[in-house]
């Protein structure tokens, strides 16, 4: 049943509530002391509590009884002991009120409560201090609040400061050129991104071969002992790619690294390593290599240490990360570095090629031009030349060089192991044999010692200490021309793909000069051969007569052109002499000057006068099919009485030299041979006793800056200052005053001395 309010019944209640409320206010206040929201107590001045109330007491687990008369310091931690005796007590004292002093109260399990506590000092008339009043907050919520505030400023510092050592990294590493430059700055930078005590970079080399690992080779090292330095190396070998594969990992120096690499584990310890942390580097996801730091026990000579000496502390997450990240921020800079290092690497095998190929199209003989090619490969290429080239006589090593002077004598004493003497060395003769490059990227000493045949060759091969070996074949025209080998030394990068590809290059040259050079040998054979058989022979002894002759080449083009002499005894005390100039300085007029001579010789069997000879040989001339004209001069001596006949086709007149004096015989030239057929016209006259008759070619008299006349001139003058009877004292003179250095053309010079 529902009750209608009315006046009466509500202010009724708003009395019962007024009462209620005025009650409150009126009760004891000793009850609101002890069941305040916070600690009560009080203490005389030398701390000792004597009085404390109900909410301080349930607080820490003790009865009112067992708090009085202990002193307010004992309550507190070890540490709120120290406070309350340097801080809150002389505060105390000098201020007369302590506000919001962080204590810790200690409960009766032991616990320790947090507390804010703030203090009074009441004083007496005469101002000394009476009683102390405190009042204690329950802290925890606000410590709990304020410890996450800190580890979150200090989570923000963290990163901030990851974030400036990131950058830092970058910023670094955008310089670095090189591959040693980012190596240095990876290691540097990593180092102190996580405070280790030493880092070391290790970044992976050439496969040696399909499915194999890779080497492992170490690029920077920083703060790393160097025992331990060659643990870590010594402990790759094998264990590469499943490292790589882990990511960021740490490996504390304990009982499971002692079990699995104890070498290792004591040299960690001995360098006072507690934790091993490896990182990959890698780009584009490739790995390139890993990045190890040693992690060290803290000081132990610091004035305060919170961590056990030698305790193991485990990589934060974001420590982890940023390391992860520097290791692909290395990976991504040691490309680029290794990307320009090509690329100048590209550059200086080009330049080294066109420096190759012009050297080689220089070339003028196989044996010196490969010499001066190993200069240029000994030490630009490689730091070992061999060439052992195929010759007219069998395999022989034509080139042995080092770029190191003090190992050229091991280099030198390979040569007893090597053609003539031995075969081919073993990476020589695989190529040489397969017709293909073989290139060793390492050389283990147990391959060396089954490959070398002999203690004494593998002594000066450990000597030179080879670490990569690339043999390639030299092959041109399908015939195989030898082999070439390059070596590098273990103070050289092994040798790479790139290598490998521009000793082929070179090779291919090598090849191609070779064949060039041994067909222009051949060739240069058989043309002195060729030019040899259509030189003048010597003039025979004619009784009564002394004859001089000189043959003199121009100085370029072939060893033999157009020009001749011939003397040759006839029946009835008779001698013929000619001497023809053939048109040109080639192959062509020395076959038409050799075919001329044959003619000439095969019509003086009928001993015919010298115009008939001229007749004879305009009339045959097409039907010899000679290809060049011709001029010539011909003469018969009758050797009693010295009545000489002469005629000209188009030569120079013969010059006489009798009496002291110099002059040209008044010889009527015809048309040169091969012109149309024009009847020869004969001179007749007689060459005194002592007298001597001078036969020559043109190429005595022409000059290009003067015309046949002076030239003419110039050989009479000569001949007027150089009078004598011997023809050979005679030739020699007019060369040396007619015949400079320099000669456009061949020279044919005869003289002919009666005897007196």
């Amino acid at each position: 049943m529902a009750v209608t309010p009315t006046p009466t019944t509500d202010r009724r209640r708003d009395d019962d509530a007024r009462g209620q409320v005025q009650q409150l206010l009126e009760d004891d206040p000793a009850d609101l002391f002890e069941n305040a929201p916070c600690g009560y107590l009080s203490t005389l001045p030398d701390g000792t509590i004597i009085k404390v109330n109900r909410t301080l007491c349930s607080w820490i687990g003790q009865s009112a009884e067992e708090v009085l008369r202990v002193r307010l310091r004992d309550l507190l931690s070890v540490g709120g002991q120290v406070f309350h005796d340097t801080h809150l007590t002389p505060l105390l004292r000098m201020q007369g009120a302590v506000r919001e002093v962080a204590l810790d109260v200690v409960r009766a399990d032991g616990s320790l409560l947090p507390c804010l506590v703030n203090a009074v000092e009441v004083q007496g008339p005469d101002g000394e201090p009476v009683l102390v009043r405190v009042t204690l907050f329950e802290a925890t919520a606000r410590r709990r609040y304020e410890r996450e505030t800190l580890a979150a400023r200090r989570a923000a510092e963290a990163s901030e400061a990851r974030s400036r050592t990131l950058q830092q990294f970058t910023s670094e590493l955008a310089t670095a050129v090189t591959t040693a430059d980012a190596a240095g700055v990876v290691v540097h930078r990593s180092r102190r991104a996580v405070q280790a005590a030493g880092a070391a970079l290790w970044l992976l080399g050439t496969a040696p071969g399909p499915g194999e690992e890779p080497a492992v080779e170490l690029a920077a090292a920083e703060g790393m002992t160097p025992e331990l330095l060659h643990q870590l190396s010594g402990a790759a070998p094998g264990r590469v790619l499943p490292v790589l594969g882990a990511g960021v990992r740490t490996v504390p120096v304990g009982d499971a690294l002692r079990a699995a690499w104890p070498e290792l584990a004591a040299a960690a310890e001995k360098a006072g390593c507690t934790d091993l942390v490896v990182v990959p580097v890698i780009a584009d996801g490739d790995h390139l290599g890993a990045m190890v730091l040693a992690r060290g026990r803290v000081d132990e000579s610091a004035l305060i240490s919170l961590s056990e000496p030698g305790e193991h502390h485990a990589l934060s997450e974001a420590d982890a990360d940023l390391l992860a990240t520097l290791g692909r921020q290395a990976g991504q800079a040691l490309e680029r570095a290794r990307l320009h290092e090509e690329t100048a690497r590209q550059a200086e095998r080009s330049t080294f090629l066109l420096d190759a190929a012009r050297l080689l199209a220089r070339a003028t003989g196989v044996t010196e031009t490969v010499e001066r090619l190993a200069e240029m490969v000994v030490p630009r290429l490689a730091d070992m030349c061999l060439l052992d080239l195929v010759l007219e006589h069998g395999m022989s090593r034509v080139v042995a060089r080092h770029g190191d002077p003090t190992r050229q004598q091991h280099v030198e004493e390979l040569r007893a192991w090597a053609p003539p003497f031995r075969d081919l060395p073993a990476p020589a003769r695989a190529a040489l044999e397969e017709g293909r490059t073989r290139w060793f990227p390492s050389l283990p000493d147990e391959w060396l010692a089954e490959v070398v045949r002999d203690p004494a060759e593998l002594a000066a091969v450990r000597a030179l200490d080879l670490s990569s070996v690339i043999s390639v074949p030299l092959v041109a025209e399908g015939r195989s021309l030898g082999v070439m080998t390059l070596s590098a030394d273990r103070r050289r990068a092994p040798f790479t793909a790139a290598d490998v590809e521009l000793a082929e290059q070179l090779a291919l040259q090598v090849s191609l000069m070779m064949a060039k050079a041994q067909r222009f040998e051949l060739e240069a054979r058989t043309s002195h051969t060729l030019q040899a058989t259509l030189l003048p022979p010597p003039p025979p002894g004619v009784p009564g007569v002394s004859v001089a002759v000189r043959y003199l080449a121009a100085t370029h083009g072939v060893e033999i052109g157009g020009d001749f002499y011939d003397v040759a005894p006839l029946p009835g005390d008779h001698v013929a002499i000619a001497v023809g100039d053939v048109v040109g300085h080639d192959i062509t007029a020395a076959a038409t000057m050799g075919q001329l001579r044959s003619v000439y010789r095969a019509l003086l069997v009928e001993g015919p006068a010298p115009t008939a000879v001229i007749d004879r040989l305009q009339a045959s001339w097409p039907l010899l099919g000679l290809q060049r004209m011709a001029t010539a001069l011909f003469a018969t001596l009758d050797l009693p009485t010295g009545v000489l006949h002469i005629a000209s086709a188009g030569h120079p007149p013969p010059l006489l030299v009798a009496d002291g004096r110099a002059e040209f015989l008044p010889v009527v030239p015809s048309r040169m041979l091969g012109a149309p057929p024009a009847p020869a016209v004969e001179w007749t006259g007689v060459l005194p006793r002592g007298a001597t008759l001078v036969l020559f070619t043109d190429g005595l008299v022409e000059s290009r800056t003067s015309d046949l006349d002076a030239g003419l001139a110039r050989l009479q003058a000569a001949a007027d200052r150089r009078v004598t009877t011997d023809p050979e004292e005679l030739c020699d003179r007019l060369l040396g005053d007619l015949a400079g250095t320099h000669r456009a053309d061949d020279i044919a010079l005869l003289a002919l001395t009666r005897d007196p």
